[in-house]
């Protein structure tokens, strides 16, 4: 049955029924021994009008259910050099809606590789390479003689030595990295600074944190006694007067007190007129 499946849905696919609304199907096959075809599904990239775009316009193109054993250079740059002169692949887990540009990828410092189907944006040094694309027929193969694209062992062990890296090339990459990031910095605190107490077309003025006194950091120690008298307090002013009737009676306390105080110091001015010492003026 599962059989039966495939063979019908590789002859609808052969037939063009399952490529999706306007894309178009190019069959590949990973050498000359596979029976069966994969199918990419390509169309021109665009965007809506007046929306951003990474990538260039007329340029792209666009791919869909690419297999994980295509790579960027091995597979679709060689697979669609005939078209025209490639300027970029760049392969994706799903489609990029970011309008601001990327920054260049790194050799070293890269997220892992999508280990399932993804989305690949080429861009041709041409508008005609796109067309050329959305025309090509296929089977197109992606391990040749002349070009064999590595799998099995021989691609565990081509990525086991790829995952060494060279400590001379990534201390060479940091450096720039953090020369470039320096840069940055400083042209950011340049035009902070430009712009600081100068008023915009509306009169109103950017406040920055740039007045502010620095403030020393506290010691572990001393964070720890802050928050060990803030717990006290809290608890003290969550155990005073829980209750209604605690207020109250806390009233009534110290009234009595001040009463009792009162009687006192009104005993002791009567001893004191009695012993003739009390001297008022």
């Amino acid at each position: 049955m599962v059989a039966r499946r495939r063979k019908r849905a590789a002859r609808e696919s052969e037939k063009g029924i399952l490529s999706p609304p306007g894309y178009s199907a190019i069959p590949i096959k990973f050498s000359e021994k596979q029976q069966s075809s994969h199918y990419l599904y390509v169309r021109e990239h665009k965007v809506r009008e007046g929306t951003k775009s990474s990538w260039p316009q007329k340029r792209t193109l666009f791919v869909l259910n690419v297999p994980p054993y295509c790579t960027e250079q091995e597979c679709l740059s060689r697979l669609l050099s005939p078209c025209g002169p490639v300027q970029s692949v760049e392969l994706q887990e799903k489609p990029d809606l970011a309008e601001s540009p990327k920054e260049p990828k790194s050799k070293f410092f890269h997220p892992k590789p999508v280990p399932g189907f993804q989305v690949a944006y080429v861009v041709f040094q041409k508008p005609r390479g796109v067309s050329a694309a959305l025309a090509l027929k296929g089977p197109l193969l992606v391990s040749t003689e002349s070009h064999p694209v590595k799998s099995g062992i021989h691609k565990w062990i081509r990525d086991y030595a790829d995952s060494v890296l060279d400590p001379e090339a990534l201390r060479v990459e940091v450096d720039t990295f953090m020369e470039t990031y320096d840069e940055k910095m400083a042209e950011e605190e340049a035009k902070a600074k430009e712009e600081e107490g100068v008023p915009d077309e509306e009169g109103w003025v950017k406040v920055t944190r740039r007045g502010r006194r620095p403030v020393l950091p506290r010691t572990e120690a001393a964070s720890l006694r802050v928050l060990e008298r803030e717990k006290r307090k809290r608890a003290r002013k969550e155990l005073l007067n829980f209750y209604a009737w605690q207020h109250r009676e806390t009233k009534m306390e110290h009234l009595a007190q001040l009463r009792k105080k009162f009687q006192e110091d009104k005993q002791r001015i009567e001893l004191m007129r009695a012993q003739r010492k009390f001297r008022p003026y």
